[in-house]
Parts: C-alpha cells; structure tokens; sequence
C-alpha cells in the first residue's frame, strides 16, 4: 500500500508534495488573486459570474497604464472592483456624450460597445490617482460605480 501512494521514493514524493503545496500558497495567496466577476459593468470583457485572477506581480515593477482592466480595493479586504483604467495621474479628464476626453483628445476605446450619453464637468487627477470605469456605458452614469481611485487600492492587471 505505502508503494501505491508513495512510489518507489517516499522522500522524493513527500518532497514533491511539499514543494507544490508551498508554490500554491505563495502563487495563489501573494501573486494571483481569484476574483469572481459579479454584475454587468465590464460586458462584453467579461460577464456576470466569470472567475478571473488579479495578477499583482504585474504592477510590481511599473505602474498601471491606460487600458489596463484592474481589480481595485474599495470596502474591505474581501470587495474587489474590476474596471478599466482610462485616465492617468495629473491628466485631465472629462466625459462629453459618451466620449472620454483626456488633455483635450477623445480617447479611443474599441472595448466599450454599449454607451449612453455620459457628460462629466472637467478635473484633473491627483498624483496618485486614476480614473477608472467599466467598459458597459449602457446605463445611466448614476447607476454606475466608477471615478477615482489612489495607486495604493490598485491590486492587480486582470490575467485574462
């Protein structure tokens, strides 16, 4: 019996063992972050129920980039958002009629499908923050969690 579970080498397998249980809890407890995907605000990207991971080790050596979709800590440790980054530290952002303007130039955005007619007055971001928003605008800008968020909220880049 102790062959059929061990192998011909207990120590080697027991080793073995160990080794992927310690690179499981480091992968999937500091580097990939599962996130289930809950509601319709980044249709098509991604839909309602979708299991994704937040890959950290992508923004440990540079900082998020227009158009990167991140999971953002908003209440507590266990709240993720997923949304996609559409303007910059210290740029100015406004939206006209659906259309993101930044630094005076309509940001193309081949991802957004659905979009209502959003107007959002001008301001510019802080030197820490990001302005981040689903990719489904079909819905009336008040029913749709998205603004500004600090670097340090910002988990992870979306894997898939």
């Amino acid at each position: 019996m102790k062959r059929l579970l061990f192998g011909s080498n207990a120590r080697l397998s027991l080793l073995r063992a160990a080794v992927l249980v310690v690179t499981a809890v480091v992968v999937f407890g500091y580097v990939l972050l599962p996130v289930r995907l809950q509601g319709i605000s980044m249709l098509p990207t991604y839909r309602d129920g979708m299991l994704n991971f937040a890959n950290r080790a992508a923004l440990w050596w540079r900082e998020p980039a227009r158009g990167d979709v991140v999971a953002i800590r908003m209440a507590g440790p266990r709240v993720l958002y997923v949304k996609r980054i559409v303007g910059l530290p210290r740029e100015r952002v406004e939206i006209a009629m659906g259309v993101v303007i930044v630094d005076s130039v309509p940001l193309i955005e081949p991802t957004v499908v659905y979009k209502a007619p959003w107007n959002l007055p001008a301001f510019t971001l802080g030197d820490d923050e990001y302005l981040v928003i689903g990719d489904n605008r079909v819905m009336a800008m008040e029913n749709h969690d998205f603004g500004r968020a600090t670097r340090d909220r910002i988990v992870g880049k979306m894997l898939f």
